[in-house]
């Protein structure tokens, strides 16, 4: 094929069918041969809308999730990026981009130590070696934490869904990757056999998969991500990203705003006071049928009880979160007004979307679980909120770490302060 396809629709038109066709089963190499001969570069808009159009069109996300790495390699080199915006120093776009450069730094020389294993050398030191860089390596965690939770809200609100799930689904498999990676070099008594098993089975494609994500990020994400968000939300995303930590790189740029663009307003005391102004009521009182608060007692009162809360309204959006001192589970203001289901992983998604339906229909009331996550023990439960005609306002989420409590004994009757 050798005709030219030079407008929009027929290029997206085209790169579907490619797409359709590794669903099908067809090889990468002879899909990857056809795209060269009829697409000479796509515009990075296009292959993101191409992939919004699959899942609206009935494309299982977890199937589009399948064949992320593969059309993704077969799109890699092809995509055209002249017309990206350029972004200035201290950028969020420019402190993913540089982290990315310095995780490319780190799979290059894990794949330098994995061949000169696999050549024969030393077990003790190599191992030794790749241990640090995958400590290194898991620091990924804070990047991709970024993007879910301060850079996906932006696009899901301006109706870009389905590749930012896609995205997480691919982060969350990073993770476990690595996860499964620092487990097996970690095992006292493996040897070389084993470890080379493990290492072919986990650590490799986890590299490669850290490596496929950056050229994601760069050739797709994040020209995209320039082209739709407003200064405001970058300054926003900026903002917050502290809160989450860096990836192997330490931003020494603090970016502004051009003195021309828009600002947005530092929140916090001026925000609480304005919200306490609107109260109505006796002195300002909050008025309930047990008692009154002040705006002021309120919120020392909801962010001082050992609890994290997360209320999500009936329309499924989420609405408030407590901000204790310890949270259990990361919260940021970017989150607010977010479908619920969007602030969780793809993979836990259908539980979300369970625990909503049947609280909404009056089958259910409450949801508990309880897991380990590093040194607690986290107690979760879902409580539907209902009004005194029991229609449904929405859902409250309680997180609660209580390993302290459940090493308690005897009693204490006397007074005695801290643990």
């Amino acid at each position: 094929m050798s005709e030219l396809i030079d407008n929009s629709r027929d290029r997206k038109k085209k790169l579907k069918e490619l797409i359709l066709k590794l669903h099908a089963g067809q090889g990468e190499e002879a899909v990857r041969r056809e795209l060269l001969q009829s697409l000479a570069a796509i515009p990075y808009g296009e292959v993101v809308e191409v992939e919004q159009e699959l899942i609206g069109e009935g494309l299982p996300e977890s199937e589009v999730l399948r064949l992320c790495d593969a059309h993704s390699a077969v799109l890699q080199g092809r995509v055209d990026l002249s017309g990206q915006k350029p972004v200035p120093a201290g950028h969020p776009v420019d402190v993913f981009r540089r982290e990315n450069a310095e995780l490319r730094k780190v799979t290059a020389r894990a794949r330098e130590v994995l061949a000169a294993l696999e050549a024969g050398a030393g077990l003790p030191a190599a191992v030794l070696e790749l241990r640090g860089l995958l400590n290194q390596l898991f620091d990924v965690d804070k990047h991709y934490q970024r993007k879910e939770y301060l850079v996906f809200p932006f696009l899901e609100k301006l109706g870009v869904t389905g590749p930012p799930k896609v995205m997480w689904g691919k982060h969350d498999e990073i993770r476990d990757l690595l996860k499964g990676s620092i487990e097996a070099l970690q095992a006292p008594d493996a040897g070389r056999d084993e470890l080379l098993a493990a290492i072919s089975i986990l650590l490799k494609p986890a590299l490669q998969a850290i490596d496929d994500m950056t050229v994601k990020e760069e050739e797709i994400l994040f020209p995209m991500a320039l082209d739709k968000l407003a200064e405001n939300d970058w300054l926003d995303i900026s903002r917050q990203s502290p809160q989450f930590g860096y990836c192997l790189y330490d931003p020494p740029d603090a970016w502004h705003a051009s003195a021309e663009g828009p600002r947005v307003e530092e929140t916090g005391a001026g925000e609480a006071g304005a919200i306490a102004a609107a109260i109505s009521g006796a002195r300002g009182k909050i008025n309930l049928p047990s008692g009154s608060f002040t705006f002021e007692e309120l919120l020392a009162i909801l962010n001082t009880v050992p609890v994290d809360m997360t209320f999500v309204d009936r329309d499924d959006k989420v609405r408030y979160f407590t901000q204790g001192a310890e949270r259990v589970f990361q919260r940021n203001r970017a989150i607010l007004g977010r479908d619920v289901r969007h602030c969780h992983p793809p993979a836990s998604a259908h539980i979300v979307e369970r625990i909503i339906d049947d609280f909404r229909s009056g089958r259910q009331s409450r949801a508990p679980f309880w897991i380990r996550m590093g040194g607690k023990f986290v107690h979760i439960e879902y409580f539907a909120l209902r009004n005194e005609k029991g229609e449904y306002l929405g859902t409250l989420e309680v997180s609660h770490d209580v390993e302290r409590y459940r090493r308690l004994d005897g009693q204490r009757r006397i007074l005695q302060y801290g643990e």
